[in-house]
């Protein structure tokens, strides 16, 4: 259970994934104007701007801002300031047991999918797959903030907006706890020393088209079946993917009918700029005869 953030409070700000670039300050100061603007103060992690490697701060240098804005008193929720690549690099230097003691929101989306699934895994402690720091204002409209005011401000657990639309792409009922994000980093936590447990989870997943075409979307997809992932699975929540062919259609080619459990579809998670608040170990519920076809069923915010 979180305290809901208020007026006062620091928010931390990690760089867990690619180097901080100059065309990137412009927006992060925005997003820094815009939360002070909300009444937060902003505390950015002493090697957030570091380039040590040339490509980014070390691996340590990331862990040790990870860590230091978990055990930080006056930090009650922290943001990753953008996407990018390799916050997997982290995972070995993290002190899981001080982020268990210390449990405080952490939320991002892209590359950060890797860093909420590992602390939910080894923690229990639940992340949340939502706006990055940038994102924040790097979006022509402001749904992304508004969601991250509704979630840990006001407390709220609904998921999206009124006007978001849900499409049923498999019929059904199902209940489990949330995990997954990008495609391509669930993927890669499919299987090996930090996979992510899928027993009973409904997993959610989306996809950067620049980034995957289609035919590397089906092979990330059949990695997982191949490891047993669709197997362990209560449903499937599908999101943004802009690419020549629809994330649900190869989600359907890979499965061939041999899974039975719903699968819903919506575009408010991802790369774009909808993207709702959600809980990485959080307890949900698809329900495929509903507007909404899924809710948040476990309050996490006291």
């Amino acid at each position: 259970m979180f305290e809901k953030i208020k007026k006062g409070d620091t928010i931390g700000v990690i760089a867990p994934s690619s180097k901080i670039d100059k065309d990137d300050l412009e927006v992060i100061n925005n997003s820094v104007l815009l939360m002070e603007s909300t009444g937060l103060k902003i505390k950015f992690g002493k090697n957030a701007f570091k380039n040590t490697l040339g490509y980014g701060a070390t691996p340590k240098e990331k862990a040790e801002d990870i860590n230091e804005m978990f055990a930080d008193k006056e930090v009650k929720m922290i943001f990753c300031v953008s996407g990018g690549f390799n916050s997997n690099t982290v995972f070995e230097y993290l002190d899981y047991e001080l982020i268990k003691q210390n449990p405080k929101p952490l939320c991002g989306f892209s590359d950060s999918t890797s860093l909420e699934n590992v602390i939910y895994s080894k923690t229990g402690v639940i992340a949340f797959n939502g706006p990055t720091f940038k994102a924040l204002t790097s979006w022509a409209t402001p749904y992304a903030y508004e969601e991250v005011i509704k979630r840990f401000i006001k407390g709220e657990m609904t998921l999206g907006q009124d006007d978001d639309e849900y499409i049923t792409v498999q019929e059904g009922i199902a209940e489990g706890v949330l995990v997954g994000g990008n495609l391509s980093l669930v993927n890669e936590m499919s299987c090996g020393n930090y996979s992510i447990d899928f027993t009973d989870k409904i997993l959610f997943i989306e996809e950067f088209c620049l980034e995957s075409p289609p035919e590397l979307v089906s092979n990330y997809l059949y990695h997982m079946k191949q490891n047993g992932v669709f197997d362990k699975l209560r449903g499937i929540w599908v999101g943004n993917y802009d690419g020549s062919v629809a994330l649900e259609k190869i989600l359907l080619d890979v499965l061939e009918g041999e899974y039975k459990f719903p699968i819903i579809k919506s575009n408010n998670f991802g790369h774009t700029e909808k993207k709702t608040v959600i809980p990485v170990g959080g307890k949900a519920r698809i329900d495929t005869s509903k507007k909404v076809k899924i809710e948040i069923i476990e309050n996490f915010m006291a």
